[in-house]
Order: structure tokens, then sequence, then C-alpha cells
């Protein structure tokens, strides 16, 4: 079965699982896997809920992982793999870091920093620049998050509707 997939969609597929995990923990769910030499690293997904953490995400936490394993902060044979495309403060780890290479596959037009909403991981300002393949596994990867803020709306909604009804039963007073 692997055999019809490219390494780039098999890494993909990994970074997907760890999305879906936060998912399962109300997490926006976004995955991330790092390789080397043919070989995962680290795996992470976003636990800003859970750590209440702004910088939770699951670029900067795979980083992380990867520097403790490697025993260094440079990681520049390293390809990263996310299913977002990086906002600006894992750009921003990412070049820091010095990752060779980002495959993404959503892309995020309102804080996208790997091309779509800019572009820091290849401004020549800085010191490093990372390759940036997108869109892989693309349209899986945003079904993901897709699916989840559809429920989440959903949820906040029936939520608003069982406190209206709650507040009806308790008052007497049609809330309208």
């Amino acid at each position: 079965m692997s055999a019809q997939f490219t390494p780039d969609e098999l890494y993909m597929r990994e970074a997907i699982e760890q999305a879906k995990k936060a998912g399962q923990i109300n997490e926006v769910p976004i995955g991330a896997v790092i390789v080397l030499g043919g070989e995962i690293i680290a795996r992470a997904h976003n636990l800003r809920e859970t750590r209440q953490s702004s910088i939770a995400h699951a670029e900067v936490l795979a980083i992380d992982e990867a520097c403790r394993k490697l025993g260094t902060w440079r990681l520049e044979n390293a390809i990263l793999y996310v299913t977002l495309e990086p906002c600006p403060m894992c750009a921003g780890a990412i070049m820091l870091s010095r990752v060779k290479k980002v495959v993404y596959g959503a892309k995020d037009p309102k804080g996208g920093c790997a091309g779509t909403f800019m572009n820091i991981l290849q401004d020549d300002r800085f010191n490093h620049q990372s390759e940036v393949e997108a869109g892989v596994l693309e349209e899986e990867c945003g079904a993901l998050l897709s699916e989840f803020f559809k429920d989440l709306r959903e949820k906040k909604k029936l939520k608003k509707k069982q406190e209206k009804a709650l507040l009806e039963q308790h008052t007497g007073i049609d809330s309208q």
C-alpha cells in the first residue's frame, strides 16, 4: 500500500495522525513530524488549550522534541511536515532552528508565513531560508480543520440553545 504514496505523502499522513490526536482532545487539529535521514525523530500536535500556552503549537513542540533528541538546536538537514502552513511564530522557530525544508498541507490565508500571507521561511534578509513545498495532501489536511471548526460552531450553537431553554424554564419568561 505504501508504494502508491510519495515519501512526502507518507510523512504527511503521520502528521495527519498527530492532528487527529489533537482533535480528539478538543485542540485545533494540527500535527507535525520532523524527519532526519528518512527517520521520524519528532512528533507533536497542538496543545495550546491543554497547556494553556500560546506557544504550544505542533511545530514548536516538534522542534523542541527534535532538538532534545539530537542534543542540538540546529536541525540543518531536517524536514518538517505540518498539516497547516506555519504561523509567524512557528515560521520564526523553523528559521531559527535551521530546518532545511518545510512541507505543509493546507494553506492559511489569514496567517500563513510560508508563502500565502507572507513568507518568512524564504526571506533572504534572514541568515537562513528553508525550502518550502505546499499543498501535500491539502484536501485531507484542510478537511480536518474545516470539520473541527464546523463541529465547534455547532456545539456553541447547541450550548446557547440549552442555556436559553434553561433560562426560560427557571424564569417562565420567553427570552425572545
